[in-house]
C-alpha cells in the first residue's frame, strides 16, 4: 500500500499513468500488466531474439511519453501496441538500409559460402510456412492491422487507436489483408482469426 492510500494494482491504466508522472515507480505496474502481451506481439513481428530488446525499448518510450497520455483511454494496451508497432517499423527500415548497403558493397570473398548457406536455410524455412509467406506479402499497414486484430484480439476501435488511423481505414486494411491472404493461399475458406493468429 502506498503512502497516498491507493494501491497501484487497484487503479485503471489511465489513472495509474497519470499518477506515475509524480510517482515514476508506479509505472512498473503498467509493465507488469501488459509486458506479456506486448512481448508476444513483438515475437510475432520480429522474432524472439529481437523482441527482448524491443520490449524494453517500447516501455522506455512509453515511460518517457507518459505525461502526454490521453487519460480518456482507460486501457493502455492499444497505446503500447502503437509504440511497439512504430519500433517494428523503425527496425525494418534500419534493416532495409543495412541490407542495401551490404548488397552495394558485396560480401567479402571468404563470407560468400556462409552467406549462401544462410540464405538457403532462410528460404527453406519460409517455404515451409505458407501462411507466414502470405502475411509477409502484405503492406506494412495491412500487416500491422491484421496482426493486432487477429493475433492480439484487439477490436477495430483499439486497432485504430493503436495505429492512430480512422476506424474506416482499419476496416479497409483488414478487408484488403484478408483478401490478399486468401488469394495467396488459394484457399478462400482460410480466413479465421484463429488461423491467422497462430501464424502471426
Amino acid at each position: 500500500m502506498s503512502s497516498s492510500g491507493a494501491d497501484p494494482g487497484d487503479l485503471e491504466d489511465a489513472e495509474l499513468i497519470a499518477r506515475s508522472v509524480t510517482r515514476p515507480d508506479w509505472f512498473s505496474a503498467i509493465f507488469d500488466r501488459h509486458a506479456a502481451h506486448i512481448h508476444r506481439y513483438l515475437v510475432r513481428r520480429i522474432g524472439p531474439a529481437a523482441a527482448e530488446d524491443a520490449l524494453g525499448e517500447a516501455f522506455l518510450v512509453a515511460f518517457r511519453k507518459r505525461e502526454g497520455y490521453d487519460t480518456e483511454r482507460r486501457d493502455a494496451r492499444p497505446w503500447l501496441y502503437g509504440i511497439a508497432t512504430n519500433l517494428v517499423a523503425q527496425r525494418r527500415r534500419e534493416e532495409a538500409k543495412e541490407l542495401k548497403l551490404r548488397e552495394a558493397l558485396g560480401p567479402p570473398v571468404h563470407e560468400e559460402g556462409h552467406a549462401e548457406r544462410i540464405a538457403e536455410q532462410v528460404t527453406a524455412a519460409s517455404m515451409g510456412k505458407l501462411l507466414d509467406s502470405a502475411l509477409a506479402e502484405l503492406s506494412d499497414g495491412d500487416r500491422d492491422a491484421l496482426t493486432l486484430f487477429a493475433g492480439e484480439n484487439l477490436s477495430y476501435g483499439e486497432v485504430a487507436s493503436a495505429l492512430g488511423i480512422p476506424l474506416g481505414t482499419v476496416r479497409s486494411r483488414l478487408n484488403r489483408a484478408r483478401r490478399k491472404v486468401r488469394e495467396t493461399l488459394g484457399h478462400p475458406e482460410i480466413t479465421t482469426s484463429k488461423e491467422i493468429a497462430s501464424h502471426g
